[in-house]
């Protein structure tokens, strides 16, 4: 079986209410989204996200013709060939990303061949549900911010999530007032997490989650930029709440530098973005020997919501126990117009777990017809 074509699909919606995080507004969805076809006749689809068009080039013009003729079944050769090609000036960033989808689509393919899920190939499946968390409490403009995020994580909460992620890094006070209030109306029961998106330095992190801890805050996220690993060393030391980051770093190298300087509790690589199954499991089983938690990042639609799916259900518990913390699976729950539309049929969360797809490859159906709904026209 060889490779004969890889074609991209850039997608982009405009949202009809903007909503922001401590670094931007979000007004609008966006995602890339990757179709290998092979001469078998079997197609595997990959995803990533970031900025559409240069990221669909770099498949197009660069990563392509390394792979074409390829055996997807050679995924390693075919990751270490893109890599090791593009590595004087792609060693992270969209490069990457790009790398991610293609990895991920080949994976798609060999599961489809073999008549098997994904999380079989990846030495078999640790649990037949995820427990799911939902991320949203992102900002609104509005001046009645803090009810807004409470009526939100209520509504989550009457949903069936049993764990809830929401955004902080306003400023220190305003975080406060708003994870007070969350925690409050939700009750102890509920597992609350909080995501800086690097907000802040080490200091204010520091000040800001002494204050948190006692809202029983189950891991603060992003608290520094990714860049800064010795401020996250000081404030996963500074604080009783556990340290989680990584979305924003890339291949087991990033992470390597993580995990050796004692950086986080939780590491988060998506699988989107830090290399695809390929590099992903290689990263998990890198923090599982520093007995670090792996859960990873999501954000995009379907597809990556099933890849890490697949992913997660590979991944031992860390550390084993008879009452173990499980790995989670992040649900995003912002408003994206196509995220579950790509899909024939998706994912669902069910009284905060999610099953596992046993259908092959990935276990989802493209819907072709929202590819072309909100595809880009590109020069």
């Amino acid at each position: 079986m060889r490779i004969l074509d890889v074609k991209t699909w850039a997608l982009r919606a405009r949202l009809d209410e903007p909503f922001g995080f401590s670094q931007a507004w979000y007004h609008e969805r966006t995602g890339v989204l990757v179709q290998i076809l092979t001469d078998a006749e079997v197609v595997g689809w990959g995803e990533t996200f970031g900025p559409v068009e240069p990221v669909c080039t770099i498949i197009e013009a660069t990563l392509k013709p390394m792979i074409i003729g390829g055996d997807p079944f050679d995924v390693e050769v075919l990751w270490e060939r893109m890599y090791h090609n593009t590595r004087p000036y792609g060693q992270k960033g969209i490069i990457i990303q790009a790398i991610s989808a293609i990895d991920i689509a080949l994976w798609d393919i060999i599961g489809k061949v073999v008549e098997k899920p994904v999380h079989k190939l990846l030495g078999g499946c640790f649990r037949g549900q995820v427990m799911t968390y939902a991320t949203g409490l992102y900002f609104k403009k509005t001046k009645e911010l803090t009810e807004k995020l409470v009526e939100e994580a209520l509504k989550y909460k009457n949903e069936g999530f049993n764990a809830i992620k929401m955004k902080v890094g306003l400023n220190p006070e305003k975080d406060l007032e708003n994870v007070r209030s969350v925690r409050e109306a939700l009750g102890e029961d509920i597992l609350l997490m909080v995501d800086a998106n690097y907000a802040y330095n080490a200091h204010t992190a520091i000040k800001l989650g002494k204050k948190l801890e006692k809202y029983d805050v189950y891991w603060f996220e992003e608290p520094v930029p990714p860049e800064d690993i010795d401020g996250y060393a000081k404030v996963r030391e500074a604080l009783n709440m556990a340290i989680a980051g990584g979305e924003c770093e890339f291949t087991r190298f990033g992470f390597r530098n993580l995990l050796a300087r004692g950086a986080v509790d939780i590491v988060q690589p998506d699988i989107s973005v830090a290399g695809g199954f390929t590099e992903c499991k290689k990263i998990a089983e890198m923090a599982n020997t520093w007995n670090v938690q792996c859960i990873p990042h999501v954000w995009g639609t379907q597809i990556g919501l099933a890849a890490a799916l697949q992913l997660i259900a590979s991944l031992p518990d860390c550390p084993p126990s008879l009452n173990p913390i499980p790995p989670m699976l992040e649900f995003d729950m912002t408003p994206h117009p196509f995220r579950d539309r790509v899909v024939t049929k998706p994912i669902r969360q069910k009284e905060g777990f999610a099953d596992v797809p046993k259908n092959p490859g990935l276990g989802i159906e493209i819907s072709k017809d929202i590819l072309e709904k909100y595809g880009v026209t590109r020069a």
